[in-house]
């Protein structure tokens, strides 16, 4: 292949690297607005903002904002600078809102972050903050799929070419000593790039033997009959790996360090909240989805995909260091220069402030 044309086949690839849904990146790409956030009277603005807008996705490993602004954590910090909302179906779209001005703080998956950091030349945003870990599973069909080896020559889902759980996948299959072209999907195991909604149809009429996937996917498949055979969390030092974290626009952070101090520190006493109040904390997160969707998870996906995801203050930066390595060694990404892509100077002085241990940025923070 001519080197110009993988360079630009490297190049659409990264251009498409999106984000998890709550059921994929295909509900469209418009954001919800939500002004449900109420301020109260007298209270005193933030940076003499009016508001502060929040992106983050419906989505159950976005837990820490459907739960903040259910409850209203993010408005209870802001004081008089209003909690604005914005819900998105897919990375890019929230990216696209992050650089034109539409919102402010997001929460987003590493894929995008890393997509958004690079193809700005790093000058775009900054990651802040951590929210979640793990909720990616393997889930087969029993009657076809019995062992790790037996994936070998069966029909596996991903969500999209080059997104979090393809890349995954890809570096799996890679370490089992199996051979699969990236962008076919085609070889030892055949990779179906599946959008998220319609993998549960698929696996329901046979097309599909299984599906590396993110919850609520994974838990819908289970429903539907199927088994865990791999939860991804095993394959990383101390099962511990972003799947969610927290970006901000650097113009934002550099004129309104106190509404974004604000916002980490409700997004740490949230985390801590849900830590503490698991079952009502996970009916809020539901109620936050019905509300933004227009429809809750019943009790049979929310349960095992609420007790599958882990939050985090820490960004786990060094695992999404490791994610980028993966998309490099699949073919998908060019080596991208993520130096910068954090900046943890105000979590760590939350963090700090509440007595908990500063967290570390793997070397990629800003000097």
């Amino acid at each position: 292949m001519p080197a110009t044309t993988a360079l630009r086949r490297t190049l659409a690839v990264i251009a498409a690297l999106p984000l998890l849904t709550l059921a994929a990146c295909g509900y469209g790409s418009e954001a919800k607005d939500d002004d449900t956030a109420k301020v109260a009277d007298g209270a005193e603005k933030i940076d003499g903002l009016d508001s502060v807008r929040i992106g983050y996705f419906g989505n159950i490993t976005h837990a820490t904002p459907l739960v903040a602004n259910q409850k209203g954590f993010f408005q209870k910090a802001l004081g008089g600078t209003e909690a604005k909302y914005a819900v998105f179906n897919a990375g890019p779209s929230e990216i696209e809102a992050l650089n034109s001005g539409s919102i402010d703080i997001g929460w987003i998956g590493p894929s995008p972050s890393i997509n958004g950091y690079t193809k700005s030349g790093g000058k775009n945003l900054r990651i802040i903050g951590g929210s979640a870990s793990g909720g990616v599973k393997l889930v087969v069909n029993p009657d076809r799929i019995k062992s790790l080896e037996d994936v070998k020559g069966k029909r596996i889902a991903t969500p999209q070419l080059g997104n979090t759980q393809d890349v995954a996948f890809l570096n799996w299959i890679a370490e089992q000593g199996w051979k699969v072209d990236a962008q076919s999907g085609k070889g030892d195991v055949t990779v179906v790039r599946s959008d998220n909604k319609v993998t549960p149809d698929a696996y329901k009429s046979g097309s599909l033997d299984g599906a590396w996937v993110p919850e609520p996917t994974a838990s819908k498949l289970v429903a539907e009959g199927g088994k865990v055979l791999l939860d991804e969390s095993t394959l990383w030092p101390d099962q511990k790996f972003v799947i969610t974290n927290i970006i901000v626009s650097q113009k934002f952070l550099k004129e309104h360090p106190k509404a974004v101090e604000a916002v980490l520190g409700a997004s740490v006493d949230t985390n801590a909240w849900i830590t503490a109040h698991p079952d009502e904390a996970k009916t809020a997160a539901n109620e936050q989805l019905e509300k933004d969707s227009g429809k809750a998870l019943p009790a049979d996906v929310l349960d095992p995909a609420w007790k599958s995801i882990r939050l985090t203050d820490d960004p786990l930066a060094s695992t999404l260091d490791a994610q980028a390595e993966h998309a490099v060694k699949a073919g998908l990404l060019e080596k991208p220069d993520l130096n910068g892509i954090y900046d943890l100077t105000l979590l760590n002085k939350v963090l700090k402030a509440k007595g908990k241990p500063a967290v570390d940025d793997a070397g990629l923070g800003v000097e």
